[in-house]
């Protein structure tokens, strides 16, 4: 049965995030930044800035300015350009390390879980989301991938990557509720359909936006709300490709499921490539 909290997730994202819109060179011209519906490009495999912005009606600096790039104006795979001017400037990423508690990750010594919570970190991380609004995200991973994990979301910030949600998801996306669209690591669970422990039950896997970068196998989709995305010719908000925001994981030590034979987990993540 459809899951209707990933069903309001495709509401929210239809109607509230636009994944990419062209800009008539008619609303081109200058106009006050709160009264302006914010505009966005998502970056494809042989664009560059320069494209972009002519294709768009725009200056190339204009475009470099609002997104805070610098000439010679690079861009990347799946990087999410703003074509309107901002409110204000995206302040600087920012991270920070923090224990857990068995409280926070929800620990119960009766599930025979297989790391223990004083090998887990939460990690603070600052991701842009599809309203291209700066927050502060956390990540609970093993202490032993605290600064590949670092390291991937900083490229990910730096290429303008846009992430759906991370925790606290109460804070950062209110109203949705549930965690199967958030980017997170660790669960204490197994694969599905085995006693196998999961990568996640270790600290050593990430989903990366699972709404857009569905598990696949056969006809099956999960989650099942993600078959809008399940093309992966296209490149919209919060997708993954190989040229693009999977590069900043896999540089970091992380391997991807989209790359496996027997299905394709666009999602995950993790250090053992299971």
């Amino acid at each position: 049965m459809p899951n209707p909290l990933l069903t309001l997730a495709v509401v929210l994202l239809s109607t509230a995030f636009p994944a990419a819109v062209a800009v008539p060179p008619a609303a081109a011209a200058p106009a006050a930044a709160d009264t302006r519906r914010s505009v966005w490009h998502v970056v494809a495999p042989g664009e560059t800035m320069a494209g972009i912005a002519a294709a768009n009606g725009l200056r190339i600096a204009d475009v470099g300015r609002w997104n805070q790039i610098v000439a010679p104006y690079p861009v990347h795979v799946d990087e999410t350009l703003r074509l309107t001017p901002p409110t204000s400037r995206m302040p600087s990423w920012r991270t920070r390390v923090e224990p857990v508690s068995p409280e926070s990750i929800g620990w119960n010594p009766l599930a025979g879980c297989p790391v223990a919570p004083a090998d887990l970190r939460r990690v603070w991380v600052s991701y842009i989301d599809f309203r291209g609004e700066y927050h502060d995200g956390s990540i609970v991973v093993h202490s032993s991938v605290v600064a590949r994990t670092q390291q991937a979301f900083a490229t990910l910030f730096r290429w303008r990557f846009r992430i759906m949600v991370m925790d606290p998801q109460w804070l950062n996306l209110p109203g949705l509720i549930g965690t199967g669209t958030a980017t997170s690591g660790y669960a204490c669970r197994r694969v599905a359909g085995s006693r196998t422990w999961s990568q996640h039950a270790y600290g050593l896997a990430i989903d990366l936006n699972p709404l857009q970068n569905p598990e696949v196998r056969g006809t099956t989709i999960d989650p099942p709300a993600a078959a809008r995305w399940v093309r992966r010719n296209q490149y919209l908000i919060g997708m993954v490709h190989a040229k693009g925001a999977v590069r900043a994981l896999t540089t970091n030590g992380f391997a991807w499921g989209g790359r496996w034979q027997n299905l394709k987990d666009y999602q995950h993540f993790s250090t053992t490539d299971r």
